[in-house]
């Protein structure tokens, strides 16, 4: 029995082909596609590329060639349906159960996008070519759109008295055809009406880039109609499983690490025609968990671009509030606000794409930032609002998944509070607020930290615990004389430490002679003194603190051995090498 399409869809938006072929064989980025030795022949010079943005790899020197699926079934020898399982396990999903329904559901949605293959299509050629639709054409034109964009996009135009449904009722079902959310039956006239007629169109394609449904704005001003409206949700389209031109945008992740979200259609096209394509649109919605995770498959940075005005304000706090939830290590979830009374679309069409760039870099917010910022705005200075003030942000915080995350934006949020606390003076009876720290400083942090890598962090943490309790670890040289550093700066502060400590002799940092500014970076970066901040005399914590950072380098060092072994078995097949691979697979379970 085949699997749903929009099943194995949804397995191909969860992993890159890098991703899935990173674990069978070591790759180098090179240019916009990764390249490798040849997992299906023994060579020296690699023949192997892997292209995210076209979903495929290629192998030169065997001519093999296809996507996860085939990977996984040539190199693994596994089935169709054992890769897709195997590869479901990766992407995070439950298997798929089958049931006598499925040979049904799999004619519905042949018929579902055979019915949205001709609506798009006979619309948009309507569009381009019928003299009685010159006035969408001119209400494009005025908006700065074109020919051009109107094809990349496929964007149509739907008379005001449309007979499409004649045209489609001869080959399907009425009831087919109202389930498609195309048409609806007007219960009074007894009659089948075109839910999006008087409106231009735009193609809500899957992933794979075919059209599930549809969204329409009117041209013509109304007080009684709305400006947009989607499809109806139907058992192939979830408004909150699907955005708006990420068909297109995906393909763009290997040159850019961030996303552009905004609100509307138009403001997706508007940008793409002004160069900025890494661009896409919820649909009508809150932000939900499931785009956010989609969108983190492709790119490292969201930026939440919604409209200058207040409504796009609320649901920029919305979107803050909802999705922070999903923030994880090396993933950004950033917020740009437009002046008032400004989109995106009629930003950069007065301003330009270059503007709009720079705008971007100096004026976006993190999440955490935002949040903060926004919460402040509504908080008074004295005790009882700035304590109903912290309980908020506390919860904001606690609903984070990552416990790592959790931590630094729980102490983020106290930190700035700790700043604004009021304080009484007894000498004058007076509350007064302490100095705050700019917004350019803390964003001057936060760029300075990117360029910062996660194993990096991990090992400024470990030094700053060493640095800061020599007397404890000179007690206990033991815990920390095997810990592997992988940064070689790291590295030599941790053996001269050592070593010192191995002497005997009382020291204090001082005498390790350390440079100033490596001991400055490790102690502004390090995540652990966010920990330590309120326990420092706590050797049993320290310890245990110092055994996680251990574990986490120790599993680190793991993966890179794992990854060297399965290049070296993907060339050499030998027994040897393979017994050694499983013997660390079965390691890094254990751990």
């Amino acid at each position: 029995m085949k699997y749903p399409k929009e099943y194995l869809d949804e397995i191909k938006t969860r992993l890159k082909v890098s991703t899935v072929i990173s674990k069978y064989v070591a790759l180098k980025k090179r240019g916009k596609e990764y390249v490798g030795l040849s997992p299906f022949k023994n060579e020296k010079t690699p023949s192997f590329t892997v292209n995210d943005e076209k979903e495929f790899y290629h192998c030169f020197a065997t001519s093999e060639h296809g996507n996860i699926f085939d990977f996984v079934m040539k190199t693994q020898n596994f089935k169709f349906g054992e890769a897709v399982k195997h590869l479901a396990q990766l992407a995070g999903m439950q298997p798929y159960m089958f049931s006598k329904q499925d040979e049904e559901r799999e004619k519905k949605w042949k018929e579902y996008l055979s019915i949205y293959n001709q609506y798009v299509d006979f619309y948009h050629s309507e569009l381009l070519k019928n003299e009685a639709y010159s006035s969408a054409r001119d209400y494009l034109k005025n908006r700065s759109l074109g020919k051009e964009e109107v094809k990349k996009f496929k964007i149509g135009y739907i008379e005001k008295n449309p007979n499409f449904f004649d045209k489609l009722k001869d080959q399907f079902s009425k009831q087919t055809l109202v389930e498609s959310g195309l048409f609806y039956l007007d219960e009074k006239k007894k009659i089948y009406i075109e839910r999006f007629r008087g409106r231009l169109i735009f193609p809500i394609n899957n992933i794979s880039g075919q059209p599930i449904a549809i969204g329409g704005r009117i041209i013509e001003k109304s007080d009684y109609l709305a400006k947009y409206i989607n499809s109806p949700e139907t058992v192939f389209f979830k408004k909150g499983s699907n955005l708006y031109n990420l068909d297109l945008a995906r393909k763009l992740s290997n040159k850019l690490d961030h996303i552009y979200l905004v609100e509307g259609y138009m403001d997706v096209v508007g940008l793409s025609k002004n160069g900025i394509e890494n661009v896409v649109a919820n649909l009508g919605t809150s932000l939900t968990d499931k785009q956010i995770l989609t969108l983190n498959q492709f790119f490292d940075d969201i930026i939440i671009c919604f409209d200058g005005d207040e409504s796009g304000y609320k649901a920029a706090l919305r979107a803050a509030e909802n999705s922070i939830k999903e923030l994880k290590p090396e993933k950004q979830i950033s917020f740009l606000f437009l002046p008032d009374k400004e989109d995106p679309d009629s930003y950069v069409n007065k301003k330009g794409k270059n503007n709009f760039i720079d705008f971007t870099k100096q004026s976006k917010l993190s999440i955490h930032q935002f949040i903060f910022i926004h919460y402040k705005k509504q908080t008074e200075n004295n005790p009882s609002s700035m304590a109903i003030f912290e309980k908020k942000l506390r919860a904001i915080a606690n609903t984070i998944k990552d416990d790592l995350i959790k931590k630094y934006v729980l102490e983020y949020f106290l930190e700035k509070i700790a700043e604004l606390t009021p304080h009484f003076n007894q000498n004058n009876k007076k509350f007064y607020v302490k100095k705050t720290k700019s917004l350019d400083s803390t964003k001057k942090y936060f760029n300075e930290s990117k360029s910062i890598t996660g194993v990096e962090l991990k090992e400024f943490s470990l030094l700053y615990l060493v640095l800061n309790n020599l007397s404890l670890y000179q007690k206990n040289i033991h815990l920390i004389e095997n810990i592997k550093l992988f940064t070689e700066v790291n590295k030599q502060i941790l053996d001269a430490t050592i070593l010192k400590l191995k002497s005997g002799e009382q020291i204090t940092i001082e005498d390790l002679n350390l440079d100033k500014q490596l001991l400055e970076k490790i102690n502004k970066f390090a995540p652990i003194k966010h920990i330590l901040k309120n326990k420092p005399n706590n050797d049993n914590q320290v310890i245990e603190l110092l055994d996680d950072i251990s574990k986490d380098l120790f599993n680190y060092d793991l993966e890179l051995r794992i990854q060297e072994l399965e290049s070296k078995f993907s060339k050499d097949m030998s027994e040897t090498t393979f017994n050694e691979l499983k013997e660390l697979k079965n390691e890094r379970k254990i751990n």
